[in-house]
């Protein structure tokens, strides 16, 4: 049987997919993809995914992008809780994941774009405008979940989901990107909690590989 093949570089979602494979214990083979060097836009990577971004799963015939549907392929693969049973709790989750998509680390990411991305990938300096605008609209969103937070653990109540570890996707670059999330202290908990995870500090099949966010 072939081995699942999990294509990554040290960017906040490819990280937060081998984050979820290493807490699952998936039987992956992570692959490295040097965007650097352009080896996302090469044909034979165009071929498994054609938007030419990471990370991206393939087990034997299925192809999975994007890497909130990663981590439930393989949380549900390995019958982790990760996945919740309950479809209640499944609705749930999905209603956070894309809340975090759609608002939290859309801003959150267009600080890292110009705080981390741009000097990394030499694309110039940072947009003044878009980091006023990004950075307003991020303590909004950080409000909401700071709220909401108050009195759970984790996003879906004491149990730990793959919704945490979709939401939670910026935030080792709070330092770096410079998201003003200071004020937010039931934020700050959750994600200490996610911190703690041995999967989420070493995401990588290598320990000396260079994390973006260092």
């Amino acid at each position: 049987m072939k081995p699942m093949l999990l294509y990554y570089y040290e960017s906040p979602n490819a990280r937060t997919a081998c984050a979820v494979a290493r807490h699952v214990r998936a039987p992956v083979e992570f692959v490295r993809i040097e965007l650097r060097q352009g080896e996302h836009r090469r044909p034979e990577f165009l071929a498994i995914n054609p938007n030419g971004k990471v990370p991206v799963l393939v087990d034997g015939d299925t192809t999975i992008w994007e890497s909130p549907a990663i981590a439930a392929y393989l949380a549900q693969k390995t019958g982790s809780e990760l996945w919740p049973s309950a479809p209640s709790q499944q609705v749930e989750l999905l209603r956070w994941t894309h809340w975090g998509a759609a608002h939290f680390n859309r801003h959150a990411g267009s600080l890292f774009f110009e705080r981390v991305a741009k000097p990394i990938f030499g694309l110039g300096a940072p947009d003044a405008a878009t980091v006023e605008e990004a950075g307003k609209h991020l303590r909004h969103f950080a409000k909401v979940l700071d709220t909401h937070l108050r009195e759970r653990r984790y996003l879906l109540g004491d149990a730990l989901s793959t919704a945490d570890f979709a939401v939670a996707a910026m935030l080792p670059w709070t330092r770096a990107a410079q998201l003003p999330l200071d004020d937010y202290a039931h934020l700050g908990q959750w994600y200490a909690r996610i911190e703690a995870l041995p999967a989420w500090r070493q995401p990588y099949p290598d320990a000396d590989a260079v994390d973006m966010a260092a």
